[in-house]
């Protein structure tokens, strides 16, 4: 069930009907393998969350992550990807700050040392990612039910934060999003993906 979203890391936004010339890559395609390119990345944690979109080639980068210098390092991995005529980078970097990290730590510790979430904390990329930016924090990924979306949000909350927004999506909202995608009817929600 799960296994088919294993982690969060990338959103795209396909426009249906663009005209592709004869043997170029459709978007999705070059999506799915931006979003390999992300989620492999070794350097991509949970404390990271890169968004982007694709049209004819075009990749527009957006999210944050923790230090500068993987900015650059999603670019150059996102630019090699065959089909990218072009990336627009405009990835922010958190700032650095000795509360947020504590804030992350001690959700990340929270999250992931519930027995509800162990079989997640296992996986290469844990698919559930904790921004947390001037004392806000944001839950970002993919969860298997509503359930675990509520408990991740309650166990976020306990650490004083400023606030906690839970953007975390279920696999089945995942997995409607993405046969809308393949199917090009996509209604233009920007839908978050991780490795098929």
């Amino acid at each position: 069930m799960f296994g088919e979203l294993a982690v969060c890391a990338v959103t795209v936004l396909v426009l249906p009907g663009a005209v592709m010339a004869q043997g170029e890559r459709k978007n999705l395609q070059v999506f799915n393998d931006i979003a390999q390119e992300v989620v492999t990345y070794p350097r991509f944690t949970v404390f990271d969350d890169v968004t982007g979109s694709v049209d004819q080639g075009v990749v527009t980068l957006k999210g944050k992550v923790t230090m500068p210098y993987k900015v650059k390092e999603i670019e150059r991995r996102v630019s090699r990807v065959v089909g990218v005529k072009q990336v627009r980078n405009e990835i922010e970097v958190l700032p650095v700050s000795f509360f947020d990290d504590e804030l992350r730590y001690g959700i990340a510790r929270s999250i992931y040392g519930n027995p509800a979430f162990w079989l997640y904390a296992a996986m290469a990329n844990p698919p559930i990612h904790i921004l947390v930016e001037h004392g806000r924090v944001t839950l970002t990924g993919v969860v298997n039910n509503n359930v675990e979306r509520m408990l991740a949000r309650s166990l976020a909350s306990a650490f004083g934060a400023f606030s906690v927004q839970n953007e975390l999506r279920t696999d089945a909202e995942m997995r409607a999003v993405m046969e809308k995608l393949e199917e090009g009817t996509d209604d233009g929600g920007p839908p978050t993906v991780g490795r098929p």
